[in-house]
């Protein structure tokens, strides 16, 4: 006699026993219906999952336990398409993008030409501990006084005074970072 489908949620042999003598069909009937391998395959695992959670509304008298695991397959994928048309729908309203005319790009190129000192400061700075780093780009390119930095950094003035000291002593003879006077600081 087959044990109760309610049992697989609490007894993981009968869950494995389950899962073995429906895992192919299960994958056959999403693969009928979705070209993907990997969601094929991530909704194999969510319909497993949700036959844990739902094992106790399986009803022998209404039909085969196949036709109760179909129909959660059926769930599970009809939740996963709508999720994907909600994410299509927010990825457009995101992405979507107005061209951009040339006052626009003149003027980004001219932002991004004045930032390119910026960036090789990051760049320098990448092989910084982090909170030395973090403490060093608050100060020196985002001009924040040391006591400004600790506040952001939720540190106290001493560590932070420490944090700069090391990026400076660090970074002292970075040709990249002349333009920022870290001696200075």
């Amino acid at each position: 006699m087959r044990r109760r489908r309610a049992d697989i949620a609490t007894d993981p042999d009968a869950f494995e026993a389950f899962y073995r003598r429906h895992v192919d069909a299960i994958t056959s009937f999403l693969a009928r219906r979705v070209a993907d391998p990997n969601t094929v395959a991530d909704l194999v695992a969510e319909v497993f999952i949700a036959v844990l959670d739902s094992a106790h509304t399986y009803r022998p008298g209404l039909g085969s336990e196949i036709a109760w695991l179909y129909g959660v397959a059926r769930n599970t994928l009809s939740a996963e398409r709508r999720r994907a048309v909600k994410e299509a729908k927010l990825t457009d309203r995101v992405g979507g993008r107005r061209p951009l005319d040339s006052d626009d790009v003149a003027e980004l190129e001219e932002r991004i030409d004045a930032e390119s000192l910026a960036r090789s400061a990051f760049q320098a700075m990448a092989g910084l501990p982090d909170g030395d780093r973090a403490m060093l780009e608050l100060v020196v390119i985002d001009q924040l006084t040391i006591s400004e930095a600790a506040i952001a950094l939720g540190i106290r003035q001493g560590a932070a005074r420490a944090r700069l000291h090391r990026a400076r002593r660090a970074l002292r003879n970075v040709p990249e970072l002349a333009p920022f006077a870290l001696e200075g600081i």
